[in-house]
């Protein structure tokens, strides 16, 4: 069995926010892939379903984002998983918008909900960095991801997430590198290669009049024919 984490803040409120792009990504895996309707347990909403013929938990902590751990800690005790079972989604200031990358391990970067997790289940899990960009300055940070996203940023978001649903039967596979390519594949879908530009049609060389080499008699006679 596979954990998927989405961090977030539980809310309308935040809904929206930057800090919630997790949350919109487990969202968008159980409407698109029937899982079941979300229900509380483990201080958290949960959905189950299944993905490649994976057996796959998502989870969306509703115990705010500084204590996400508590919640996936007890979702982990109950089903007996380890860290190598889970996959946690985050928003990530150090990637640019519409990017993704896929991590093992490793630290919390002063990721407030990482390091929640990090506090009760160790680092060894897997990450998916959703990229939201940087507002530039340190001191901007906590209101930057408490915004919700503009409006302007609609278009590639939606295109991350259908990229996250369909490679999300990669992703309980284990295989980061089919998830990221289906990423890839929407956020820069690649050019069509079944359309070829026309050939260039040569037209043949005209060929050069040969000299006149009549005398001036013979082109004046030439002129009464």
């Amino acid at each position: 069995m596979k954990l998927f984490v989405g961090l977030g803040n539980p809310g309308p409120k935040y809904e929206r926010n930057r800090h919630n792009i997790g949350f919109m990504a487990l969202d968008r895996i159980a409407g698109d892939h029937g899982f079941s309707p979300w229900k509380s347990k483990f201080q958290a909403l949960i959905s189950e379903g299944n993905l490649g013929g994976e057996k796959v938990l998502l989870l969306k902590p509703q115990t705010f984002m500084n204590l996400s751990g508590q919640s996936v800690g007890e979702a982990m005790r109950f089903y007996k998983l380890t860290p190598a079972d889970v996959v946690v989604l985050h928003d990530e200031l150090d990637l640019a918008p519409g990017k993704a990358r896929m991590k093992q391990g490793g630290g919390h970067a002063g990721h407030n909900g990482l390091r929640s997790i990090h506090s009760h289940v160790g680092a060894d899990y897997a990450r998916v960095r959703l990229g939201i960009g940087h507002p530039g300055h340190k001191d901007a940070v906590a209101g930057y991801v408490l915004r919700d996203f503009p409006k302007a940023d609609e278009g590639w978001l939606d295109d991350v997430m259908r990229g996250i649903s369909d490679g999300a039967a990669d992703l309980a596979k284990g295989d980061g590198g089919k998830f990221m390519n289906a990423v890839a594949l929407r956020v820069a879908p690649p050019r069509s290669s079944t359309t070829k530009p026309k050939a260039e049609v040569k037209q043949p060389a005209k060929a050069e009049p040969a000299p006149d080499t009549r005398s001036p008699l013979e082109k004046l006679m030439g002129k009464f024919k």
